[in-house]
């Protein structure tokens, strides 16, 4: 692991990422053939990188259930979650009317309940989320989360309407080539690696003083030069560095 958790940091913060770069990175992924999990993780943390300071969390249906299965960082995981054991906020409202949601100002904003003022209450005062849908079914969602109010301009929705398309027509040729995936099972391995990968990540931002989408190029560096998954990189690299293992995943929030 010396070569992720042994290096200087890198001097630059986080770097917005141009719409071509984005779609370049997605056409690699599916070279590369990675697993769902995979594939979803560095979706979230693609999508963040293209709207600069955005935090973005995709929430799939399971087991007739809605779940985060990747994020870019704890921020959107947060966001997200909550909306589920309420039943309510931007992106389940946006699965449900298969529409996208924008929320420019937290502090104006009276639907949902307590959920604004959770999120003001987290950093976040404005929200975009764009339903995901395959086959003409809405499956879920790609949500965003900006600090600032009015976080999302008119060229960063339209950028982030295009990447989300080009996105769902990527994991569909992924889940079609794959065959012998059962999509129920790659969720769930989704939904118990993502905690380790986070942590990870997490422990590259602090030491590097670099953005998510650095940071797990770095993990996937690593497990595509050592030919093993990026969780089980993301596992050692915890170890490595705080001397334990990594903890376990928090339960899937469920719905009164």
């Amino acid at each position: 692991m010396d070569e992720i958790s042994g290096a200087s940091p890198t001097p630059e913060g986080p770097q917005p990422l141009d719409l071509s770069a984005a779609y370049a990175e997605l056409q690699n992924l599916i070279l590369d053939g990675p697993d769902v999990t995979e594939f979803l993780h560095q979706l979230s943390v693609l999508a963040a990188a293209i709207v600069p300071g955005a935090h973005c969390g995709i929430t799939l249906r399971r087991d007739g259930q809605l779940t985060t299965v990747a994020s870019s960082d704890e921020v959107a995981m947060r966001m997200d979650e909550l909306q589920y054991v309420h039943g309510r906020g931007p992106c389940l409202e946006a699965i449900h009317l298969g529409t996208r949601i924008e929320v420019p100002d937290m502090s104006t904003e009276s639907r949902w309940g307590d959920y604004p003022g959770y999120a003001l209450s987290n950093g976040v005062h404005s929200v975009f989320s764009l339903p995901l849908t395959f086959d003409g079914h809405t499956r879920g969602a790609l949500n965003l989360f900006a600090t600032a109010t009015h976080g999302f301009t008119d060229p960063d929705i339209t950028h982030a309407e295009a990447f989300t398309a080009q996105a769902v027509t990527a994991l569909t040729i992924l889940l079609r080539h794959a065959s012998h995936i059962v999509l129920d099972d790659e969720l769930h391995e989704a939904l118990t690696t993502r905690a380790v990968i986070d942590q990870a990540l997490g422990i590259l931002m602090v030491t590097r003083k670099i953005g998510a989408h650095e940071a797990f190029e770095i993990l996937r560096h690593a497990s595509q030069n050592s030919n093993r998954k990026v969780s089980t990189v993301a596992a050692e690299l915890i170890e490595t560095m705080t001397g334990h293992p990594p903890e376990p995943p928090r339960p899937l929030a469920q719905r009164p």
